[in-house]
Formats: C-alpha cells, sequence, structure tokens
C-alpha cells in the first residue's frame, strides 16, 4: 500500500535544479552571445532556444506532479517509450548528417537527440523488468532480454556515433542489474563481451583514438587534438578564487570550442571562479544526496531502482563532463545536465527529474506508520 502525497514533493531537490537551470541560462547567454552576434546578427540566437526548453521542461513536470497514478510504471507506457525511442534512432540514420554524425532527428528548423531519450527509457525498462524477475536474477539465463535489449540501443548510439552516452547507458544499467541483485560472476561473464564489443567499435573511428592520445599527451598537438584540452585548462585556472565576473571571460571569444555546450562549465571556472565551479558541483552532489534518498524512501522496488537510475545518470554524466573539462579524461561530447546548451538534452533531463519528484510524493503506508 501507498500513501501519494499531492506536492508533497522533494523541495531541496526542485530547488537544486531550479538553481542549476537558472545558472545554465546565465552561463549559456555569456558563452553564445558574441558566437550568436558573429553568425546570427543578434545575441539571443542560443539563449532563446534554452530559455523555452527550461520553461518546457518545468510545465512537463508541474503537469507530472499532481497525477495520483505512477504512469511511468505502466508497462504501456515503458515498452511504448522503449519502442518509439528505437524507431527515432534508427530514424536518425536517414537524416542529413551534422557535423558529420547521425545524432540528431531534424524537423522545422528543430533538432532532437534521442539518445538523451534513449536513457530515460532505458532506466525505466530494466527498473521494470528488475522487479517483475526478482526471484530469478541469479539464473544467467533471465538476463538475456535486458541485455539484448541493451546492446541493441548501444549499437545504435555507438554507430551515430556517441561513445559517451552508449558508456553511461552500460554504466547505469550495470549498476540498476547490480542493485537489483545480479551476482558479480555473472557481469565477468558477460562484461567480456561487452568490453570486445565496446573497443571494436571504439577503434573503428581514427580520431577516437587521436582523442585519448591528446588526453595522455595535450602538448604533443597543442594546436591540433590537444587544442580543445589546452583551452580548457587555461580557462579554468585564469579563473582564480572569484573569477573575472560574468561576461568577462576570453576563451569563449573564439579559443576554446564548443564553450556554450561540452566545455561551458570551463567558462564558469573563468567567470565564477573557483567559487563559482566549486558551488556548481556542491549543487550537483546535493542533487546526488536527495535522489539517493529518495531511492532509499521508495514504496516498491521498481520506485528505488527507477529512482536510483535517474539519479546517477545525472550525476554520472556530470562527474564525466567536469572531469573531461578539467582534463582528467578523454572528451566524449557529453553536455553538463542542466547547464549545457541544448534543448534534447535540458528536457529529457527535466522530464526524468519530474519523475524522481513524483517518486518522491510515493510513501509506503507500512513505513509511514513506523
Amino acid at each position: 500500500m501507498e500513501i501519494f502525497r499531492p506536492y508533497g514533493f522533494d523541495k531541496t531537490l526542485f530547488g537544486t535544479t531550479l538553481a542549476l537551470i537558472a545558472v545554465g541560462l546565465i552561463m549559456v547567454f555569456s558563452t553564445s552571445a558574441i558566437l550568436s552576434i558573429d553568425k546570427y546578427r543578434h545575441p539571443f540566437h542560443f539563449f532563446f532556444p534554452q530559455l523555452i526548453g527550461a520553461a518546457a521542461g518545468l510545465i512537463l513536470i508541474l503537469l507530472m506532479l499532481p497525477i495520483r497514478k505512477p504512469f511511468y510504471k505502466n508497462p504501456t507506457f515503458i515498452y511504448g517509450l522503449l519502442f518509439l525511442t528505437f524507431l527515432l534512432l534508427l530514424l536518425c540514420f536517414f537524416m542529413p548528417a551534422f557535423n558529420k554524425t547521425n545524432r540528431w532527428i531534424a524537423l522545422m528548423n528543430m533538432r532532437f537527440q534521442p539518445s538523451e531519450l534513449a536513457k530515460i527509457s532505458l532506466i525505466l525498462f530494466f527498473a521494470s523488468f528488475i522487479d517483475r524477475k526478482k526471484d530469478t536474477l541469479h539464473e544467467i539465463k533471465s538476463l538475456f532480454l535486458p541485455l539484448a535489449v541493451l546492446v541493441l540501443f548501444i549499437l545504435l548510439i555507438i554507430k551515430q556515433p556517441d561513445y559517451g552516452t552508449a558508456i553511461l547507458v552500460f554504466l547505469i544499467c550495470s549498476i540498476m542489474l547490480f542493485i537489483g541483485g545480479v551476482k558479480l560472476l555473472h557481469f565477468i561473464v558477460l562484461g567480456i563481451p561487452f568490453a570486445a564489443l565496446f573497443i571494436f567499435f571504439l577503434f573503428q573511428k581514427s580520431y577516437v583514438f587521436d582523442r585519448i592520445l591528446a588526453f595522455i599527451a595535450p602538448t604533443r598537438d597543442p594546436l591540433g587534438d590537444g587544442f580543445q584540452i589546452i583551452q580548457s585548462k587555461m580557462a579554468v585556472g585564469s579563473g582564480g578564487l572569484f573569477g573575472a565576473s560574468f561576461g568577462a571571460g576570453t576563451q569563449k571569444l573564439f579559443f576554446l570550442p564548443c564553450a556554450h555546450t561540452d566545455y561551458i562549465y570551463a567558462i564558469v571556472g573563468e567567470e565564477l571562479g573557483l567559487v563559482g565551479a566549486a558551488s556548481v558541483l556542491l549543487l550537483f552532489f546535493i542533487f546526488l544526496w536527495r535522489g539517493l534518498l529518495i531511492s532509499w524512501k521508495a514504496p516498491d522496488l521498481f520506485s528505488q531502482l527507477a529512482a536510483a537510475g535517474i539519479t546517477l545518470a545525472i550525476f554520472s554524466q556530470a562527474l564525466m563532463n567536469i572531469s573531461i573539462v578539467l582534463g582528467l579524461g578523454p572528451p566524449t561530447g557529453l553536455p553538463l545536465p542542466l547547464l549545457s546548451f541544448g534543448r534534447s538534452s535540458l528536457i529529457s533531463s527535466l522530464f526524468s527529474i519530474g519523475i524522481l519528484l513524483h517518486i518522491s510524493q510515493r510513501k509506503s503506508s507500512a513505513r509511514q506508520k513506523k
């Protein structure tokens, strides 16, 4: 039995989300205004779509919160979303390539990245499967279906190519299986073919190997593959304790590529300094704390797994992005959740956060009595 508390959602998590969105909007404008003027003759070309995406995502959350039934647990919704995501991932390969990749679906001057939706659809699918098969997860044959689905999605994402999202999806689904009770031996047995498959596709693209070399020794090619890493470190290092002040950064002036997307955290460090960069990181740790607390208090196994998966997906992506910006990992193309420019990422993240907040409104009646 569950007790549903309308609008009794986790206010700290919601406030943290709003704070990250606010910082994101400010920094998207700061990092993209000059680029917008240069290319499109006005400073708001990137800011307005991001603002619309934030508003749409927040409205979606507000519409989800009062729904009494946990719609995200409905098999029709879960498998429908999974099938829709699969079709959209396939459709990407019939769209015109953008920057030599097939990651987007373009309609009426708008682009959507289905791999962002793949994260939440796979999290809900794995939560549902583990909940239904919790008594047989110790049998390796029971893992064939979810792993087949995971392999299919990862192959489609790798072929786009989007190795960062593929790694993230694999890690999150693996953690969910481990939390659900899958034996460590099964991970070893099944993990070897996964690793071999990933390495095979990884080195099909020469630029991936170049990125790894650039990460290990960026000064080896400072004007080529190592340029972005060097410029990112320069941006963060030049910020000092309090930064150059909002809008006063120089690396965004066509020195640091992708300053408003993958490397927005570098400009946070340059303009807001160590204090601002540490504050953003602290907000993500608060998000992790509240999300895992929601998972622990959730009334059933499905909700616990879904809440943990959503929380870890957003936090892990943030940690991966920040590590790359600081030169602690090779570039993967993953945006910083809720901050980087990108409506697909922003709306998908807010949709998953809406589910997380909805779970926080549901309590077990037995636990409530205690």
